[in-house]
């Protein structure tokens, strides 16, 4: 008889801290729009949203056990459609200037031709396109650099200081105003140094990003199935509480 094969593990993707990280991937391109019809009242409120949704998926995760690989990918994927959809829409309307934006938006396409390698190289066999875009397949995880996090944090500061800009101007005397904008250029000046710093820290690094290994791809699907057995029994004993009630 024919020896039965291993099933495929994967992941369970359906996770809040998933949603979480989803709803920011959808944002991005509202957030662009408004800005690009010059609407930052209602620009402001949705790019905090996602800036909220950024520190609480992974601390959800984390808390509750709901890490998963998909998630690791996800969630910087996010960032950076975000980063990247406000960036140019910033810098159409020239309210960012296009060298920083050039840096910015180069960075990350460097960046996503290394994550498309990655995939590729890091997926089990058989390699097709539909098990490459099935994310719920775990094959490699990323870890961004110490410089990456704080390049992540400056860059969002200035999206955010760029969308409020004209918000905040207008109010101001033309004394802060000049102050304001010295501000903003030294701003602008170190998210281009910690842009460059953060893509080159990905080159040098060994540990940014990781090829699982099938040994470490079972330990994820037993912790999965652990975790979700836990879980079921702690339903199962709510149930019988409810019935003996």
């Amino acid at each position: 008889m024919p020896k039965p094969k291993n099933p495929v593990f994967r992941e369970n993707i359906y996770t809040f801290p998933n949603f979480l990280t989803f709803s920011r991937l959808v944002s991005a391109p509202v957030i662009g729009y408004l800005v690009l019809k010059s609407n930052y009242i209602l620009a402001a409120p949705v790019f905090i949203y996602a800036c909220i949704t950024d520190l609480l998926d992974g601390f959800i995760a984390r808390k509750y056990g709901l890490q998963s690989i998909v998630g690791s990918v996800l969630d910087p994927m996010a960032d950076k459609i975000l980063m990247i959809t406000l960036t140019g829409s910033l810098a159409w309307i020239g309210n960012l200037p296009v060298w920083i934006a050039t840096i910015i938006l180069g960075r990350d396409f460097l960046l996503g031709l290394s994550a498309i390698y990655y995939r590729y190289v890091s997926l089990p066999p058989p390699k097709t396109m539909k098990r490459y875009w099935d994310f719920s397949i775990p094959s490699a995880e990323v870890h961004p650099t110490t410089i990456s996090k704080y390049n992540t944090a400056l860059q969002m500061g200035l999206i955010g200081v760029s969308v409020l800009k004209p918000l905040v101007l207008q109010s101001l005397t033309v004394e802060s105003q000049a102050l304001a904008l010295q501000a903003i250029s030294g701003l602008e000046y170190t998210v281009a140094a910690t842009t460059i710093l953060s893509g080159l820290s990905y080159v040098f690094s060994k540990t940014a990003v990781k090829i699982l290994s099938p040994e470490e791809i079972e330990e994820r699907r037993l912790k999965q199935l652990t975790f979700t057995a836990k879980g079921k029994t702690e339903k199962t004993g709510i149930d019988n509480g409810d019935t003996k009630k």
